[in-house]
């Protein structure tokens, strides 16, 4: 088998690539004429390309030039090249058609090639595509985001000392291959004991299933747990992400509200009274997005409805590691005598979420079960990323990172307090979160909030309204507002461009 590349023969932006095999049945002239054909089918050789001479190309090719010139006299003639008066061989502007009929199989209608790839696909996508929405990040603007961390202050220089001792240990042990798809067993471990010490688990190592971020293990949760019609149940402002999870797994959502104690559980008693619940999905230790934590007498009842109706409890613990009022609440899974609950954790806020590292904790087949759900979507994760990731958690270089931030985001979180109070006065209502890294912010019914953000976005600050977060149509007057991305100065300029937009709509 041998090819030739265009580029080692003329100056071109293209590639044109043409392998010849030996062992085919069709001449060598009938295979140069069938790949010149399919790089213009696919637009690689777009009209008005020239071809490299039959010199050239047969010496690229190793074959007799007679071999060429016949290849190109009969794309001549079928129409999909011309030659000029200078013997200069291109591809013209207008192309025939493939025969109608091959075999006995009528063709396909073909379209002239465009270049490019076509606008939109020739088949059918399947249901409707996940409402979630995003904020890209563009020169120029600043973002209250929904909460993320900055990964300005991330121990680079550990992460990358520890990352090469990983890595140069995996390689010379062999161990970069495919291995677990629960994930590196000392990263395993090392969550395992953190949960144990920190959040009041009682777990081990088999306990645990390492996947790529948090949004990644409720998905695979939600697969785990619904059939299709299963009802899962949210409350009424959510995590986005976790809704759209759940819709692909073929749930049923049923939606309750929440209050200044967390979720209305008075409500989901009543709805698994007429319905059969088989999930419900809580961010109790900061609600996402409105951070209220969710009460401890709220927690037994929750535990407790779990119990009489048989539904399991999907935790997200998202960035329990910021909490600045009090020792932080312990999980519900701290509390799980009857296995009730998947408990979902991640290192992106800590650390950074380009990472991609989260964790679920679950019972033993839960975690098979999981395990068998990565081997579908992704196979495993980094095994040296883990492994160091698992180095800087047992030398205790996350904890000391975690508690450095930790005060520099209280001062982030009290320094936005302040501006926006003193930005908007009476027109907005808040109350500083108990952790978290972003302020749920209601504003006076006087504002549009979609005018607001129309005009934030034209004075270069962009936030999240909260219609976002939304499980209906109906209107929220408030909006997330994260401080933890923005350095006190970038926090002021985007307050005031905020207030800028203010006025613009005033």
């Amino acid at each position: 088998m041998i090819w030739a590349s265009s580029e080692s023969l003329m100056l071109r932006p293209w590639v044109l690539r043409i392998i010849l095999r030996r062992d085919s049945a069709a001449s060598v002239h009938r295979q140069i004429t069938h790949a010149i054909i399919e790089e213009i089918r696919a637009g690689r050789l777009a009209p008005g390309s020239a071809l490299p001479g039959s010199r050239k190309l047969a010496e690229s090719l190793k074959v007799n030039r007679k071999t060429v010139v016949q290849a190109y006299d009969e794309l001549v003639a079928q129409g999909w090249l011309a030659a000029d008066s200078t013997r200069a061989t291109f591809v013209p502007s207008q192309l025939p058609q493939l025969p109608n009929v091959e075999q006995g199989v009528r063709a396909p209608r073909q379209t002239r090639p465009s270049g490019k790839i076509a606008d939109a696909p020739d088949f059918r996508l399947r249901r409707r595509a996940p409402a979630i929405a995003y904020m890209p990040r563009a020169d120029g603007v600043l973002a209250f985001d929904d909460g993320s961390p900055d990964t300005r202050l991330m121990p680079v220089d550990a992460l990358a000392r520890a990352y090469r001792r990983a890595l140069l240990e995996a390689g010379r042990g062999n161990r970069l291959g495919y291995g677990d798809p629960r994930g590196s067993e000392k990263l395993r471990s090392a969550v395992s004991t953190m949960l144990n010490l920190d959040r009041g688990l009682s777990c081990a190592p088999d306990n645990i299933c390492i996947v790529r971020g948090s949004q990644m293990g409720i998905y695979v949760a939600a697969r785990i747990l619904i059939e299709p019609g299963d009802v899962a149940v949210m409350e009424q402002l959510s995590y986005p992400p976790a809704r759209e999870a759940f819709r692909a797994a073929g749930a049923e959502i049923a939606i309750v509200d929440l209050d200044s104690q967390g979720m209305r559980l008075d409500q989901l008693e009543a709805l698994c009274r007429r319905k059969r619940v088989r999930a419900v999905y809580v961010t109790p230790h900061h609600q996402f997005p409105t951070t209220v934590v969710l009460r401890p007498e709220r927690r037994l009842y929750l535990m407790m409805l779990a119990e009489q109706f048989g539904f399991a409890i999907v935790e997200d613990d998202y960035d329990h590691e910021f909490h600045f009022d009090h020792r932080p609440m312990l999980p519900l899974a701290s509390a799980d005598r009857g296995r009730k609950v998947v408990y979902i954790g991640s290192m992106s806020k800590v650390l950074s979420p380009s990472l991609r590292m989260g964790y679920m904790h679950a019972p033993v087949p839960v975690i098979d079960r999981a395990a068998a759900e990565v081997m579908m979507i992704d196979r495993q994760g980094d095994p040296a990323g883990e492994d160091a990731v698992a180095e800087m958690m047992g030398a205790g270089v996350i904890k000391r990172h975690t508690r450095k931030v930790l005060r520099i985001y209280a001062e982030r979180r009290a320094l936005l307090g302040a501006l926006l109070r003193d930005a908007f006065g009476s027109d907005i209502a808040f109350l500083l979160s108990p952790g978290g890294l972003a302020l749920w912010v209601h504003f006076d019914e006087s504002i549009d909030m979609g005018r607001l953000a129309d005009a934030g976005a034209r004075n270069f600050v962009s936030f999240l309204p909260g219609s976002i977060f939304a499980m209906t149509d109906a209107p929220v007057q408030a909006a997330r507002l994260g401080f933890g991305s923005m350095n006190p100065d970038e926090l002021g300029e985007a307050v005031e461009r905020l207030r800028a937009a203010r006025r613009l709509i005033a």
